[in-house]
């Protein structure tokens, strides 16, 4: 690891970057103490690598919104290694142009220097809420909604199943669009009244996956399945039909029991922990010896299993990084697999949101748009801006619903344009996300997983909207 030098000299770029304001002058809390700076756990040349060109702004969306240059990931950079370097005050300024950033990583596709965006913001988040923490006692965990909704509930899919009881009755009894003609919902705390108009109608509780499928036809593959929390609760019916689409292309399917949450809603927020015992309960569920993949269907939790090997050096490093080695996003397995040509017919005009986290983080994008061209009928039209955030990011809907709200209307805009009817996407925030900015504007559009369209496809099933 390179240090940083105590009063390292300013280079030219670093100027020019000081010149955009506001920047070095943000505010005035108190600093941080020496010891608890963060940024000191990162490796230095992790920072060098951003030469400040800015050819990562246009692809940034809070940048691309805001047009502040602390907004852009060139300029989170440069406020990240000025802290780490004690040339600049963690203040709450500089906190929240971190905080807005929604980590989509699409800085890391458009950077011609390989600059790893995401080994630089989420351990300085998680380092930043620990000296936080440490100095005033400000930390995620205080706040309720973290605390008793984010931390509290969504990894939990017992938990998170109970809680929505209630708005199954509701929407039983119209109360939700009631709700919702009538702005009444506007009402409720800012945060739960945002997560109130998230809700997509629930359909009917599915039955728990089996703990094994086994293939149809020739044995090709065998794999595990990742089911996930918040994505097992809202989209079972897409781990079901994950799992039909894999036996249709001759796998055998595992389904561990034991498997939990992924880590990312904690460890996106700061929270280190948690999400390390959350990796631990998913490394002694699966055993990826005896798979030739392990299968996630949201690009989220894909992206953090995959880098399970990177966020905690301890004892358990060999046995997270055998994990992260076998972790596939499904569409990305059956490409390479082969996939056998699904027999039914769907005539719809249907186009493909790329998911953060599958695009940027995973770099798999033409993988399910080359699945999507087997099934007979779907026509595929590209959407501009496809790659950009449609303000999903996680839990970052909630937490940062003004933003979000921009993005999601930037992102429905885009989708109008396209004339589609189904708008496909392999993340279940986005799903959500593109579905409450639809349903608020009275759009009708059918909002979908890949794998759901293929499912119909196999099972020569017609497409309802």
């Amino acid at each position: 690891m390179t240090t940083a030098p105590a009063n390292p000299p300013p280079t030219v770029t670093d100027q020019a970057v000081a010149r955009t304001p506001p920047l070095l002058q943000l505010g005035g809390d108190a600093p941080l103490q020496p010891n608890a700076r963060p940024g000191s756990n990162i490796d230095y040349e992790l920072f060098l690598d951003c030469v400040h060109c800015g050819l990562c702004t246009a692809s940034c969306p809070t940048f691309v919104e805001t047009g502040n240059e602390n907004d852009s990931p060139r300029g989170r950079i440069y406020l990240m290694r000025a802290v780490t370097d004690g040339r600049l005050e963690l203040n709450n300024h500089v906190r929240r142009h971190l905080e807005l950033c929604l980590d989509c990583r699409g800085c890391e596709s458009a950077c011609p220097s390989g600059v790893q965006y995401g080994k630089l913001i989420e351990p300085f988040r998680v380092s930043m809420e620990q000296a936080g923490a440490a100095q005033t006692g400000n930390a995620k965990l205080n706040d309720w909604f973290h605390r008793y909704i984010l931390f509290g509930m969504f990894p939990y899919p017992e938990r998170l199943r109970a809680s929505l009881r209630p708005a199954r009755i509701a929407q039983m009894l119209y109360l939700d669009k009631f709700l919702i003609a009538t702005g009444l919902w506007r009402l409720l705390p800012s945060r739960l009244g945002r997560l109130f108009t998230m809700l997509p109608p629930l359909e009917k509780e599915q039955p728990q996956l089996p703990t094994f499928f086994p293939a149809t036809g020739r044995r090709r593959a065998r794999v595990a399945l990742f089911t996930g929390c918040v994505g097992d609760v809202m989209f079972r019916q897409t781990n079901w039909a994950t799992a039909r689409v894999l036996q249709a292309n001759g796998c055998d399917v595992v389904v561990p029991r034991e498997q939990a949450c992924c880590g990312a809603i904690h460890l996106h927020a700061g929270s280190s922990e948690p999400a390390r015992e959350f990796a631990d309960t998913n490394i002694a569920a699966f055993d990826p010896s005896s798979v030739d993949a392990i299968i996630v269907n949201v690009a989220g939790c894909g992206s953090m299993l995959k880098d399970y090997g990177h966020h905690w050096q301890d004892d358990k490093q060999h046995d997270r990084e055998a994990f992260a080695a076998k972790v596939r996003d499904c569409s990305e397995f059956l490409d390479n697999l082969g996939l056998v040509t699904p027999p039914g017919e769907l005539r719809v005009t249907a186009t493909y949101h790329d998911a953060c986290h599958l695009a940027h983080a995973q770099k798999v994008r033409e993988q399910p748009r080359n699945l999507m061209k087997k099934i007979r009928g779907l026509k595929l039209v590209e959407l501009p801006e496809a790659d950009l955030c449609c303000g999903a990011a996680g839990t970052y809907n909630l937490t940062e619903p003004a933003m979000a709200e921009k993005l999601g209307r930037r992102k429905l805009e885009n989708i109008r344009k396209t004339g589609a009817r189904v708008v496909i996407t392999s993340n279940a925030g986005c799903l959500l996300q593109i579905a409450r900015e639809a349903r608020m504007q009275g759009e009708v559009l059918k909002i979908m997983h890949p794998m759901d369209l293929l499912d119909l496809s196999y099972r020569k099933e017609k497409l309802t909207f």
